[in-house]
Parts: structure tokens; C-alpha cells; sequence
């Protein structure tokens, strides 16, 4: 006699309505602190020399964060199928049929938002009127930042065509094969930041490309967990360890990447004085901010680790999701000030 695995519990409204907060508290938390380093950190306008207008100037940090946003979804939704593993599809099926077309909307925003920050940032470098196509291919032409963009686009796209491929045949489209393709469409996003001219360029390039997919795979796994793992107690017992144990690795990849690169960008622009940057310009001010944001999340991972996991592995509830929103919006405004740093002036 075979003996079938239960199916996962049924969600109930309760849970839909905790798991869509912590998604929302991610983005909304992104998206306010993006637009609102970005206009901290805005040069002021000079006599004689065009500005950009303010559909631009609030736009593209927008549009820039929301990327960020798709991509970090995409990487979560692709990461679950592996925090759930592939034992009991009874259970984990229901999960992954709501997981794979959301992994697939979210490539799309991705590779849209990309283009839509080459526009916005064709708009930047011309003002006054609205982007041709052959200023946005002289953009994408001249400038690194819009090959990279266009680069992680392409890759957004191909994100999507082996999503709808893991839609149509499930987990016979190896779950390896969409987190490897969506950490790849982010290693172009370092280029849209501040370039350092030594020796040093290509270590901190690699810095950089650390600090980006792991904290990709850290949010995007802690929210993709909160969201459609969580209501389903028994999966998360075999989730959460697994996922505790990346974050731990992210956690330590993006505190040491994060001020490597800060601190490195600093102290390689020419005539720059380190200390001196750190508290009079936009950049150290707002690297600051974020060394302090990223500090925080310490305390939040390690109660999630060592006092809910404890209890999420007996079975017993927990306020995860509590916790979980907490901690990501934290995140998100990490995500938004890391978008002004990249155009925040470091002298």
C-alpha cells in the first residue's frame, strides 16, 4: 500500500493579507527611501546650464528602485522550489503553480524597467527635451551604464522564457538553471554606479557584483519565504532552515562587500580625502546611512534564526511574518538609498 504525503494547508485570508504586507513593505519602504536619498543627494541647479525636469529627477530613482524590486523577486520566486526541495510534490506543488507565473511578471518588470531607465537616463544627460530613438541608442552606444542595462534586460527576458518553460513542464526545468540566469542579469547593475580609475577597479567591480547577488538572494529568499511559505507550517519547517543558512553567508557577503566598496570608492577618487568624505559629501553621508540600515538587520536575522527557527521546526506558530515585515522593510530602504548612492556626488 502507498502511503501519500498530505497536501499543504490551505492559506487562509489572514495569512494572504500578512504575506502581501510583507511584499508591500518592501517595495513601498524601497521606493520612499530612493526618491527621498535621491533628492538629499541632488546637485543644485547651476546658472546657465539646463536641468533635468522633475518627471526626471523623480522618475528615474522610481523606475531604477522598481528594477531592483523585479529583480530581487525574481531571484526569491526562483530560489523556492530549492528551500522546499523535491520530495514531497504533493505539498510543494500547490506552492510552485503560484511561485512560477508571478517569477514570470516579475522578469517582464524587470527588462521593462531596465529600458525605462535608459530612457530616463537618456532624458538626464539631455534636458530640456524628450529622448530620441537615436539619443537612446547613442546612450546605449557610448555610456557603459546603458550596455549594462540593456545586458540585464536581455537577461530579464531570458529569465522569462525559462519561466514560462518551468509553467509549462514544472520542476523538469531545473530550478538551478532560473537562479543561476537571475543572478546573472545582475551582475551589469554595478556598471550604472560610480566607476573608480585604478588599479583597484576590477577588485571592487567584483565587490560590488558580491554585494549585489547577495543581497538580491537574501530579500528576495526571506520574502518569497514570509510570502508563500510561511501559511503552510509544515513546508516551513523545511524552508526556513535552508534559507537560514544563505542568509547567514549573504548576511556576511554584504556587510563586508558593502563597506569594501564604499570606503574603496572613496578612497581611490582622485582628490578626495576619506575621513574628510565621509561626513561633507552626499555619497559618505548616505553610505552611512546605509552601513546603519544593514547594522540593524543583524539583530532582526539573528531572532529569526535563533529563537523563531527553534520553534518553526516543532511545528509550533510563530510571528514570523512580523518579524519578516520588519526586517524587509529595513531592506527596502537599504534598496532605495543603495539607488542614490549610485548617482550621489562623492566630493
Amino acid at each position: 500500500m502507498s502511503v501519500t504525503a498530505p497536501a499543504a494547508s490551505p492559506v487562509l485570508p489572514r495569512q494572504r493579507v500578512g504575506g502581501r504586507l510583507v511584499a508591500g513593505a518592501f517595495g513601498v519602504c524601497a521606493v520612499v527611501a530612493a526618491v527621498a536619498a535621491s533628492t538629499f543627494s541632488a546637485q543644485e541647479a547651476v546658472p546657465g546650464i539646463p536641468m533635468p525636469g522633475p518627471l526626471v529627477a523623480v522618475g528615474l530613482p522610481v523606475v531604477r528602485v522598481l528594477l531592483d524590486v523585479a529583480a530581487v523577486a525574481v531571484v526569491g520566486l526562483s530560489l523556492v522550489p530549492k528551500l522546499l526541495g523535491f520530495d514531497a510534490p504533493e505539498r510543494t506543488e500547490p506552492v510552485l503553480r503560484r511561485v512560477r507565473p508571478l517569477a514570470v511578471i516579475a522578469a517582464w518588470a524587470w527588462a521593462i524597467c531596465a529600458l525605462l531607465t535608459i530612457v530616463f537616463q537618456t532624458a538626464e544627460l539631455n534636458p530640456g527635451g524628450v529622448p530620441t530613438f537615436g539619443m537612446i541608442a547613442a546612450y546605449v552606444g557610448d555610456v557603459g551604464t546603458g550596455q549594462g542595462l540593456l545586458f540585464s534586460a536581455a537577461c530579464a527576458l531570458a529569465a522569462a522564457g525559462i519561466g514560462l518553460m518551468a509553467v509549462r513542464f514544472g520542476e523538469k526545468v531545473p530550478a538551478e538553471l532560473r537562479v543561476i540566469v537571475a543572478l546573472f542579469g545582475l551582475l551589469p547593475i554595478p556598471v550604472t554606479g560610480h566607476a573608480v580609475n585604478s588599479v583597484w577597479h576590477d577588485p571592487i567591480m567584483v565587490s560590488m557584483e558580491i554585494h549585489v547577488m547577495g543581497a538580491a538572494a537574501w530579500t528576495g529568499g526571506l520574502v518569497a519565504t514570509a510570502v508563500f511559505v510561511a501559511p503552510h507550517r509544515e513546508l516551513l519547517a523545511v524552508a526556513l532552515p535552508r534559507f537560514s543558512r544563505i542568509a547567514a553567508v549573504c548576511l556576511l557577503l554584504v556587510g563586508l562587500s558593502g563597506l569594501v566598496n564604499g570606503l574603496g570608492t572613496m578612497a581611490l577618487t582622485p582628490g578626495v580625502t576619506l575621513l574628510g568624505a565621509i561626513v561633507t559629501s552626499h555619497y559618505g553621508l548616505l553610505l552611512v546611512v546605509k552601513t546603519v540600515l544593514v547594522a540593524l538587520l543583524v539583530p532582526l536575522a539573528a531572532h529569526i534564526r535563533f529563537r523563531l527557527l527553534p520553534a518553526v521546526r516543532d511545528g509550533r506558530a510563530t510571528a514570523l511574518v512580523g518579524w519578516a515585515v520588519a526586517e524587509v522593510s529595513v531592506m527596502g530602504l537599504a534598496y532605495g538609498v543603495a539607488v542614490a548612492l549610485t548617482r550621489a556626488s562623492i566630493a
